[in-house]
C-alpha cells in the first residue's frame, strides 16, 4: 500500500480546507516528527515522520502509548507535505478530513533501524515493514517501533520500546490533551480561541 503527496492533494480542496499545499524539501539536519490530534468523523491521532522530504503518516485511533505492553493500531494514510507539521486549525466539515486539528506533540527523531550491523535508511525500513526510531518530543521520548501487520489494509502497530523513557503508569493521551504549540484544547481551537500562552 503506497500513498503519496499527489494522493494528499487529490483528496482535498486546499483553498477551502486551509491546509498547506506543500513543496518538497527537508526540515534540516534532524528529521522531524509530529503527532496531530484530529477530531474528524472519529477522534484519532495522526502520527507523522519526515522521510525523504515528506511526512509519512499513520492514523492511530487510540493515540500513542508510553507503555511497551500496549500495541497501538496505526493505519497508513497518504503522505503529507512537511508544512503540515505546522498546521493547527479547523477543516470545514464538508471537506476531506473535516474537523479540528491540534499539534499534540512534535520534535525530531533518530532512525535506529539496523540491518547486518549498519543503519538502514528509513525509507527502506518502512518499505520492509519494520522501523525503529527514537523520538525527541515535548511529550514523547525514547524508542518506538512501527511494524506492518497487514500490507493490503495498510495496518501497522506502533509500540513503545522498553527503555528508560517507558512508563506504564503514564497516559499522556488523557492527561496532556493540549497543543504543544498554542496550549489550546480541541474545543478552544474549534471555538476560535487564540493561543493561551
Amino acid at each position: 500500500m503506497t500513498m503519496s503527496i499527489s494522493d494528499y492533494r487529490r483528496k482535498r480542496d486546499l483553498a477551502k480546507s486551509g491546509e498547506p499545499r506543500g513543496s518538497s524539501g527537508s526540515s534540516g539536519k534532524n528529521p522531524i516528527f509530529v503527532i496531530q490530534k484530529h477530531d474528524a468523523s472519529t477522534l484519532h491521532y495522526d502520527f507523522r515522520l519526515e522521510v525523504n522530504g515528506v511526512l509519512k503518516s499513520w492514523a492511530v485511533p487510540k493515540g500513542p502509548s508510553t507503555d511497551p505492553s500496549e500495541k497501538r493500531l496505526a493505519i497508513e494514510t497518504e503522505d503529507h507535505p512537511l508544512e503540515y507539521a505546522e498546521f493547527e486549525g479547523t477543516i470545514p466539515k464538508e471537506e476531506y478530513g473535516g474537523g479540528t486539528v491540534l499539534i499534540w506533540d512534535r520534535g525530531t527523531y533518530e532512525n535506529i533501524t539496523r540491518k547486518d550491523g549498519d543503519r538502514r535508511p528509513m525509507d527502506e525500513a518502512l518499505a520492509s515493514g519494520h522501523a525503529l526510531f527514537r523520538l525527541k518530543g515535548e511529550k514523547l521520548a525514547g524508542g518506538y517501533a512501527l511494524q506492518r501487520i497487514d500490507d493490503d489494509k495498510g495496518h501497522w502497530l506502533l509500540v513503545k520500546m522498553d527503555d528508560d523513557e517507558a512508563d506504564a503508569r503514564r497516559n499522556p493521551v488523557s492527561t496532556e490533551p493540549e497543543s504543544v504549540v498554542s496550549g489550546r484544547t480541541l474545543e478552544e481551537i474549534a471555538d476560535g480561541k487564540k493561543d493561551s500562552s
